[in-house]
């Protein structure tokens, strides 16, 4: 999934965390998008994420345990390892391969995984920034069957509104990618019409930069990583 426009970060609700907040240690969950799939390491906006906070702060440490076709159960599975990094921030972006990698969606079951993450991640440290994200409900730019196209929007519509209503219980900002007008530009997706292109991870990094800075004052540099505008 890919995000285009540096608005959409300002469409949750706002932050109240202190302005200029210091991140010492980051950690990415999730699934391909955070994983990166058909991009080199260093084009994921994760690692982009992560340069610019390391360039305030040099003693910044990073991990990026996402895994390319995880779903909501796998990435449950990530958190041993993750929380025993002590991170200040997270960013766990998940539940599409829910519904991408089956016919019989189980909304629920995503529902009790997604909210075990975060009541963990919570639980680790109460004073942590997470952030969280819907999946896009349709992609433009792959093959599908009519049925299939209808069949998946609705599953994932169902799993963007759980998605909500578990990140707003656990007071966990949530970045509203569904619906955004830079899912039909094509410059955003790979050949595969799924996953972000280096542009899409770049503007990926700066939807979520401004977020984190808007929900929890986080600070970084990085107009390094902006060149392909918006």
């Amino acid at each position: 999934m890919s995000v285009a426009d540096p608005s959409m970060g300002r469409e949750v609700m706002a932050g109240t965390g202190p302005r200029g907040r210091v991140v010492h240690t980051y950690v990415a969950l999730g699934d391909s998008f955070t994983a990166g799939r058909e991009s080199i390491e260093a084009e994921r906006w994760a690692d982009r994420l992560a340069a610019g906070l390391r360039a305030v702060n040099p003693d910044f440490a990073y991990r990026n345990l996402a895994v390319d076709g995880a779903s909501s159960a796998e990435v449950l599975e990530q958190l041993p390892a993750a929380i025993a990094l002590q991170p200040d921030l997270v960013t766990v972006i998940c539940g599409a391969n829910d519904v991408l990698l089956t016919s019989r969606p189980d909304v629920d079951g995503y529902e009790r995984r997604f909210s075990e993450i975060l009541e963990k991640l919570r639980a680790a440290n109460p004073e942590a920034a997470i952030l969280t994200a819907t999946a896009p409900e349709s992609w433009h730019f792959m093959e599908l069957r009519p049925r299939t196209k209808a069949r998946l929007a609705k599953a994932l519509s169902d799993l963007n509104a759980v998605t909500r209503t578990v990140a707003a219980r656990h007071h966990v900002p949530c970045l509203n990618v569904a619906g955004h007008p830079g899912l039909t530009d094509r410059a955003n997706f790979s050949a595969d019409g799924l996953h972000p292109s280096s542009l899409g991870h770049e503007r990926a990094v700066e939807e979520i930069s401004l977020s984190l800075s808007a929900h929890f004052g986080i600070q970084g540099d990085f107009q390094n990583y902006f060149q392909g505008g918006t």
